[in-house]
């Protein structure tokens, strides 16, 4: 007796499969793409050492603060990226980052205070806080680029706000890395140039990573 039709086509359809290598867990596919933002410090470390950095942390330990909230950051926006690339994972992986970004920016806003507390530490002109804001793209496109090529391997149900939390994670990762080299104390003006390059960042991601995502 011939198979019905219906068979027939399952096993044509099942004939043309493909395996499918299966994705790593979104922890280890973080640690991955925070492998390349080592490998970024280490040679800024190489280049400038370590010691402008912590002698400015210990003059100002709010800059330390904010540091770490940026490190946070940055890991867990990763973190929740592939989280949410996987089909299935809640929207709730979206809040992951909220805690940390929240003393990044607690931490940071201190800065604007800087001449009152400290009237002594050195501020970055205008032109010079313009340089953090090139510092933050420039580190910020490569790690961007990675973690986009690294999520469509999956299947992004939500791609404009998993390229969001791409951006976040990148943005706080290229602020993290610019604490290495960044010899001026934050001010207004500073920080004001640093959440614009932020904004830059994830607006971007969102704009362009999600339109990659979503294909």
């Amino acid at each position: 007796m011939p198979k019905p039709r219906h068979h027939a086509l399952i096993d044509v359809l099942g004939a043309e499969l493909v395996p499918v290598r299966r994705l790593l867990p979104p922890w280890l596919r973080t640690l991955g793409w925070l492998a390349l933002v080592a490998v970024f410090a280490a040679l800024l470390f190489v280049h400038y050492g370590d010691r402008p950095m912590l002698r400015r942390w210990a003059g100002a330990p709010d800059l330390a603060w904010a540091a770490l909230g940026a490190v946070l950051t940055a890991i867990t926006a990763a973190w929740a990226a592939f989280a949410l690339a996987v089909p299935g994972r809640a929207s709730l992986w979206a809040w992951l980052p909220l805690p940390p970004a929240l003393l990044w920016i607690g931490a940071s806003g201190l800065g604007c205070l800087r001449t009152w507390l400290a009237p002594d530490t050195s501020i970055a002109t205008l032109h010079q806080s313009a340089d953090c804001l090139v510092f933050i793209i420039s580190f910020s496109i490569p790690l961007s680029v990675l973690l986009v090529w690294l999520l469509r391997r999956a299947c992004p149900l939500r791609p404009v706000l998993t390229a969001l939390l791409v951006g976040l994670a990148s943005a706080a990762a290229s602020a993290c890395l610019l604490e290495i080299c960044h010899s001026y104390d934050a001010a207004a003006t500073d920080l004001l140039t640093h959440a614009l390059a932020v904004l830059i960042v994830v607006v971007a991601n969102a704009a362009m990573g999600g339109r990659l995502l979503s294909r």
